[in-house]
């Protein structure tokens, strides 16, 4: 009797069971079907929304372009245009003959030519022409030369009479000048005192040590540390080969610059958008029909990237050149150079000035300023074996101005190979609580400090909240460090606990991309780029539904707060899970406020779990439908006023949020 109640109980379950699951099945069915019928015109609100706001950024930046261009023509200061080769090509050829050698005179003159360099970068990148590129990237490489010659010539000058400013505590010359973009460091051996060890300029925070050969020969020692980095705008000119990029979006990109920028003018572009828009059989986000989960299955339905057929096989993807890591080169995707370049020479000390009968007399090299060759490893002479030398030490502080998430990494640079290594550099010591490097290298050589790009990713959770009409909190929680970027309007303002080597930045507002350069240059980069997966883990997405899900986060930004979910790693490379709320002051969002939404391809919907739920599901949280958009799967459960505010919100502030997402873009790195 036991066995045969017992298979009674389990028929019904089962049989409760498959009604269960074929009423869920009905259910959907129809929340389908609902879908389709209001798809076109979904799809179409979304697009005029999308549409208008890009038209408004475009006109805004359009003119923006204008205005700095006659704004410039204004300034009559005599500088040259960077966008007008022959007037850069005079410019650099009267600065090469001009005899000025007077230190002060010349820095002044290299932060011109500084400046320069920075609106040269900037135009490279607009550049799309392979032959134009070229062109400008000479010229950029001419002027960083020029600027590096003239700190040689002006460090020559100061040698010239460096008995007339000898040390009465130590008998040699040393001195420290420093403006905003360098720290020059300069020592004269005149004394040769054979039991000297080392120098120190405190002011600097840099010392350095020579060998006793060294100590009694008639030598000079530079540091000259740039805040700004030319060797590695060489390399990455060098080793990465850049191609015309594509107006159009690649189903399988991964560039973070077409991911932002292509795929609203992609939508703009072809005529045929609204003809299948019309046909109710298009889907705006994927380049393919998506597999849903079982549960969720539907009828395969054309989507907008398919019928629009965007391969362009003629546009190839920027190429990078792979790092043999035998060899120690420094992969510049793997590593960024921090707090600009040391360049540590040792010089034969010029001729010095001397006095008779009331005259003066200086004897002048046609040859110039000679380096002094030194090798820890001096080749054999006469068969015999080759001699060891002592090695030369230095020691840096760390620049103020940057942050090392980790221990530096030191590396130099390879002249010839035109690119950064991290072999021949021994005995490298840190100490973290005096934030100072010391190391020993078998020769006088450019050095600079590293840490690795990705080293605050991926990020361990995110949020992004509104404070007010077209204000945003954008949070997010790295592996070292946490960040959070204020939005108004469309500047930016970075804010974070730690304040060492960011008071330069924090509280201050600037552009999203002028934030952006900055914070990388600080050692705070949670900026990625087309080659970040290779080096740091993530959740793979399908870039399309992603972008998408920016798009309108942007767009909802002023009215909804939106969060990382633990979900989104289990979904599905074809879906998004995140947490989203509607919130209307400055405060954090209660815990119980959030709600758990799916996006895919096809359709959005509002999850029955929560992030505290055992298992992942699909179902879709009772008495709520599908839609074809977020943003009008979000307006189910908005106010009147929420609705209102997405409305109103400024062209250009939801333009910067949602280049902020698509530069960091936390639903594949988080």
């Amino acid at each position: 009797m036991y066995i045969v109640e017992e298979a009674r109980i389990r028929a019904e379950r089962e049989e409760q069971e498959r009604v269960e699951r074929e009423r869920k099945q009905k259910e959907v069915e129809r929340l389908e079907l609902k879908d389709l019928d209001r798809r076109e015109a979904e799809l179409k609100e979304l697009h005029h929304l999308l549409e208008e706001n890009h038209t408004a950024v475009t006109k805004w930046k359009t003119e923006a372009v204008e205005i700095a261009k006659w704004e410039r023509y204004m300034r009559c200061d005599g500088a040259p245009d960077p966008a007008v080769q022959k007037e850069m090509n005079t410019y650099m050829s009267l600065w090469r003959d001009d005899p000025e050698v007077n230190i002060t005179l010349v820095l002044q003159q290299c932060n011109l030519a500084l400046q320069l360099v920075d609106e040269l970068e900037d135009l490279l990148k607009d550049i799309t022409d392979p032959q134009e590129r070229q062109k400008y990237q000479e010229v950029l490489i001419n002027l960083q030369e020029l600027i590096h010659s003239k700190h040689h010539l002006a460090t020559e000058e100061i040698l010239k009479s460096a008995s007339e400013n000898v040390s009465t505590e130590t008998g040699n010359m040393q001195t420290v000048i420093k403006d905003d973009n360098i720290t020059l460091c300069l020592w004269a051996n005149l004394n040769k005192i054979p039991r000297f060890k080392s120098v120190s300029f405190s002011e600097a925070g840099l010392s350095f040590e020579l060998p006793k050969q060294l100590a009694v020969s008639d030598i000079a020692v530079r540091i000259l540390h740039t805040r700004y980095d030319h060797p590695s705008s060489l390399a990455r000119m060098t080793h990465l080969r850049t191609h015309t990029p594509s107006n159009r979006v690649h189903p399988a990109m991964q560039s973070t610059q077409s991911f932002c920028c292509g795929f609203l003018h992609l939508l703009g572009s072809f005529p045929s958008y609204r003809m299948h828009i019309s046909q109710s059989e298009a889907s705006l986000w994927s380049r393919r029909n998506s597999p849903e989960p079982e549960e969720i299955q539907v009828s395969h339905v054309q989507t907008q990237m398919e019928a629009l057929d965007v391969r362009d096989p003629t546009s190839p993807p920027e190429e990078h050149t792979v790092i043999n890591p035998v060899a120690q080169v420094v992969d510049l995707m793997e590593y960024t150079p921090l707090g600009g370049v040391f360049y540590y020479d040792a010089f034969h000390l010029p001729p010095q000035i001397q006095y008779a009968h009331g005259w003066k007399f200086v004897q002048v090299l046609r040859t110039g300023m000679q380096v002094f060759s030194y090798q820890a490893e001096k080749s054999g002479l006469d068969g015999h074996e080759a001699l060891p030398c002592p090695l030369v030490g230095v020691s840096v502080t760390l620049p103020e101005s940057v942050v090392f998430l980790e221990a530096p990494q030191v590396a130099r640079w390879d002249a010839a190979g035109k690119q950064w290594r991290m072999d021949g550099i021994t005995d490298v010591s840190y100490d973290e609580s005096e934030a100072k490097i010391s190391f020993k290298m078998d020769s006088f050589q450019a050095f600079a400090l590293m840490q690795k790009t990705y080293a605050n990713l991926p990020f361990e959770s995110w949020e992004l909240r509104p404070l007010g009409q077209d204000s945003a909190l954008y949070t997010v929680n790295g592996a070292f460090m946490n960040i959070s970027i204020t939005i108004q309007d469309n500047k930016c303002m970075l804010q974070s606990e730690q304040e060492g080597g960011l008071s330069h930045l924090i509280g201050k507002w600037m552009s999203g991309s002028d934030l952006q350069r900055a914070m990388v240059d600080a050692g705070v980069n949670i900026f990625v780029n087309e080659y970040t997966h290779k080096y740091v883990s993530s959740t793979a997405k399908d870039p399309l539904t992603e972008h998408a899900a920016y798009e309108q986060m942007a767009l909802f930004s002023s009215a909804c707060a939106f969060s990382w979910s633990k979900w989104n790693a289990k979904c599905g490379a074809e879906h998004l899970v995140m947490q989203v709320c509607e919130h209307h002051d400055p405060s954090p969002v209660p815990k119980d406020s959030w709600s758990l939404y799916l996006l895919g391809a096809q359709r959005s919907r509002k999850l029955a779990i929560t992030e505290t739920s055992e298992a992942f599901s699909p179902d879709h949280y009772p008495g709520s439908e599908f839609h074809s958009t977020f943003i009008h799967l979000l307006q189910d459960t908005m106010s009147p006023d929420g609705i209102a505010q997405t409305r109103n919100s400024y062209h250009l502030f939801v333009d910067t949020v949602q280049s902020l997402l698509c530069a960091t873009r936390p639903l594949m790195y988080s």
